[in-house]
């Protein structure tokens, strides 16, 4: 179900955005608008969803429009046009006390800067939200503390910020966040402030945090690394508007344009692309049902050695080898349980290629890919695998 629903959002800085959006119409760039009418595009013609519980990423360049944007879904800056619909409800339209009361229960945000108060202890920051909401002191202090050690701060509560390092005091300003229990997170650049090592442990902590609270949060970063790890969908900006939305398997594999073939030119690809991404259809297959000179008649026709058995629902059975079978025939036996190799390489359709790697060098078999429920999904040898890590569009590879 969506959440959040974006269409056709527009936001120009000046006292005469219609001029802009007339030029904008025409196919004029940002630059070149602001040099003719001295307008500012923000960000143009915006349209995306995002489902309840889902971490969405706007991510792009500095200026490309992403914390603007981030900024209008909860109107700390006012849009020119266009809708934003949270839960069924325009808030574009709605009035300043809607959105007050919006963003005192049900839209949080965290900043880049933390903006944690020096004169206040941890569990006052923490509790802050709540005490503007009027909410009692005992009351208010207990839901904190709960939320503080949910972020691993138990037992700072009393400490001052200035007492906490700067991945510390990240998690204040995410318990701040959270201690509303509001339904949207918006994380503006929330990590870009900490250093490499701080900054990956509070991405882990932002993933367990979701697995356990299933948030909806949209989450600015002009670093790809980080969208790529967190991200449920990637919404890449340029120039104020949108290049392209996907998976970080979509971004990678099919990128709609040079400015994104650029973008994600350094990406280790082993570390993002996964098993769905770089198998090859599951066919042909064996069934219990058939016997060893059909297993035989399928290999030759399509010049393998060995075939996947599965049963009648598609579960992985194992493996048939070509010399197995041939015996089989020769000695006249019509099953083939017998001649199946059950214990067989198999990975699940979202392991990253980098852990598949290893299994593929260490077998002689194919590797196969299972989903949750044992069906075969794909076949994974290691031509498959090259070919999928290849980016689009280099006949170099």
């Amino acid at each position: 179900m969506d959440k959040i629903i974006v269409k056709d959002l527009v936001k120009i800085f000046g006292d005469h955005p219609e001029k802009a959006v007339k030029l904008l119409k025409k196919g004029c760039a940002k630059g070149e608008i602001l040099k003719k009418v001295n307008q500012t595009v923000g960000i143009y013609d915006i349209n995306f969803s995002v489902s309840e519980g889902e971490i969405f990423v706007l991510m792009g360049l500095s200026g490309c429009g992403k914390s603007t944007l981030l900024r209008c879904i909860n109107r700390l800056i006012e849009p020119t046009s266009g809708a934003i619909t949270i839960d069924g409800e325009d808030i574009t339209s709605a009035a300043p006390q809607v959105i007050r009361e919006m963003r005192r229960k049900k839209i949080s945000m965290v900043f880049q800067c933390f903006a944690l108060f020096p004169h206040r202890t941890v569990l006052d920051n923490a509790a802050y939200g709540l005490e503007i909401q009027g909410v009692p002191t005992a009351q208010r202090r207990e839901r904190a503390a709960q939320v503080l050690e949910t972020v691993g701060l138990k037992g700072w509560e009393n400490s001052m910020p200035q007492q906490l390092s700067g991945g510390m005091q990240q998690r204040v300003g995410l318990a701040r966040a959270l201690t509303n229990n509001p339904d949207i997170l918006l994380m503006d650049e929330a990590f870009s402030a900490l250093d490499p090592l701080i900054r990956k442990s509070m991405q882990d902590e932002l993933l367990s945090l979701h697995n356990a609270l299933n948030k909806t949060i949209i989450f600015v970063t002009h670093d790809l690394d980080e969208a790529l790890k967190i991200g449920d969908h990637i919404a890449l900006m340029n120039n104020g508007t949108i290049v392209q939305i996907g998976t970080a398997e979509d971004i990678l594999t099919n990128p709609v344009n040079g400015y994104v073939e650029k973008f994600v030119e350094d990406v280790d690809r082993t570390k993002v692309l996964t098993a769905e991404g770089v198998m090859k259809p599951p066919d042909p297959v064996v069934f219990f049902k058939d016997g060893p000179r059909v297993a035989l008649r399928l290999m030759r026709e399509h010049g393998i050695s060995s075939i996947f058995a599965v049963t009648r629902e598609r579960r992985l059975a194992g493996i048939v080898q070509a010399e197995d079978a041939l015996q089989a025939v020769k000695e006249h036996r019509e099953e083939l349980k017998n001649i199946i190799i059950e214990d067989v390489p198999r990975v699940s359709v979202d392991t990253p290629v980098i852990d598949i790697i290893p299994v593929i060098a260490d077998t002689k078999f194919p590797v196969a890919v299972t989903q949750d429920d044992g069906k075969l999904a794909g076949i994974l040898v290691k031509g498959s695998v090259l070919a999928g890590m290849v980016r689009k569009g280099d006949n170099n590879a």
